[in-house]
């Protein structure tokens, strides 16, 4: 069984964006970075819908809008929906539920048609020419739970694996759910106790209903609710008994951050710490600008010499592992290739979460003639993957010996994330 590492999350200014930076055994190991003007002054996943225009507000995976559908494409099965004033979203109409309509529910005998006026929910950023993706299933995240609307039943994370307690966490959700309402227990309930659990399920209900009950009453492109800057998501969802401190070094996030663990997760206010300058610049201690710059190059190099080669397309990410400077005599060639296989298969691993690289994923490695060598490198990649936050899973080796793996898509990479910085 492996042991999980103590965890520090850094949250830093970065030009005219916020960083936040999950960071195990002294190295940075995942990087959101947000641009500053989309972040303060808004709804944190509040219980209080926002009564707000959504004209200059940049849309976020998981904001809640009153849509107008503009078109339908049956050869797809999609509609194209208006959820901001000149902003266009995909809704696949695959789904078992149809979107609640302002118009009341059920609406047209469960179709949507264009003119409707639907609540839908940001599911996706916009991928390059792809618009953002839409959905009708709310789904509501509290630190402990998720609210899942059109979802019926409870569910529970993979991760919280001993018996009794998985059994009593689905006997309290059950006390919650209703029809059309599901709930999912996350990995950070592993630990809580049953008044937080209660707490959090009865607020996730009031701010549903809250939600319904204002959008009701709203005209199209309403902004219902603001998700919370990324830095708060990454303090909500993250890490679990695990997280050891929330550092910054910028006033005005210490001061968000501390307001929102007041009003959302008080037990984590004994984590927030304010960097001490005296111990250096924050960035020059946890190499933050070297980081993202290596983080932007093609290539990355291992401490044996060797080398990988990470290439994002459209259509896949392709990573090359190459023995550089890791030679060695030819009766140790075998030897020196499990070897840079086995430290790349590490780095890899480390750089999809600090690149936040996602979809269909093939890796060369360096071919191996032994079999054993060869399933004990997917055993390892296997390892060390399962640290990652982000569902991913190493498939198999190819006949060719490629192998092939598929992290789920959550946000955008990080090179997309930081080209406004770079322009």
């Amino acid at each position: 069984m492996e042991i999980a590492m103590k965890t520090e999350l850094l949250i830093t200014s970065y030009g005219d964006q916020v960083l936040s930076m999950q960071v195990m055994d002294g190295k940075i190991v995942q990087i959101h970075a947000e641009t500053r003007e989309t972040t303060g002054e808004e709804s944190a996943g509040t219980s209080d819908p926002v009564n707000n225009s959504s004209e200059h507000h940049t849309p976020r995976v998981g904001d809640i809008y009153v849509g107008k559908v503009r078109n339908i494409v049956k050869n797809i099965n999609a509609a194209f929906v208006e959820f901001s004033k000149g902003q266009m979203g995909y809704l696949p109409l695959n789904e078992k539920t149809v979107p609640l309509h302002t118009q009341g529910f059920p609406f047209q005998e469960g179709r949507v048609l264009i003119g409707d006026e639907i609540i839908v929910q940001v599911a996706k950023e916009p991928v390059k020419t792809k618009p953002v993706t839409l959905t009708g299933m709310l789904d509501l995240a509290g630190r402990y739970m998720v609210l899942t609307v059109g979802k019926d039943g409870v569910g529970l994370s993979k991760k919280i694996k001993e018996k009794d307690r998985r059994e009593f966490m689905r006997a309290l959700m059950e006390e919650y759910a209703q029809e059309g309402c599901g709930m999912i227990a996350r990995t950070n309930s592993v630990h809580a106790e049953e008044k937080e659990l209660r707490r959090e399920l009865e607020w996730l209900k009031e701010r549903y209903q809250q939600i319904v009950t204002f959008g009701m009453h709203k005209v199209p492109f309403t902004c219902l609710e603001k998700a919370p800057a990324a830095y708060l998501c990454d303090i909500r969802d993250g890490y679990g008994e695990f997280l050891e401190s929330i550092i910054t070094d910028d006033d005005t996030l210490y001061q968000e951050i501390e307001d929102y663990l007041i009003n959302y997760w008080p037990e984590g206010l004994t984590l927030l710490r304010r960097w001490n300058p005296d111990h250096g610049k924050l960035d020059a201690v946890y190499n933050i600008s070297r980081t993202i710059d290596h983080a932007l190059m093609p290539k990355v190099w291992l401490k044996s010499g060797a080398y990988l080669v990470i290439q994002p397309t459209e259509a896949l990410v392709s990573i090359d592992v190459n023995t550089g400077k890791a030679v060695s005599k030819k009766k140790d060639v075998q030897a020196t290739y499990r070897k840079v296989n086995l430290e790349a298969a590490e780095e890899i691993a480390r750089q999809l979460r600090l690149r936040n690289l996602s979809g269909m994923i093939l890796i060369d490695f360096i071919d191996m003639k032994s079999e054993e060598s060869n399933e004990e490198l997917l055993e390892a990649l296997r390892r060390h993957v399962r640290r990652d936050s982000v569902p991913t899973t190493v498939v198999d080796m190819t006949k060719l010996g490629l192998v092939e793996m598929t992290r789920k898509k959550v946000r955008m990479p990080l090179y997309q994330q930081l080209i406004r910085k770079k322009e």
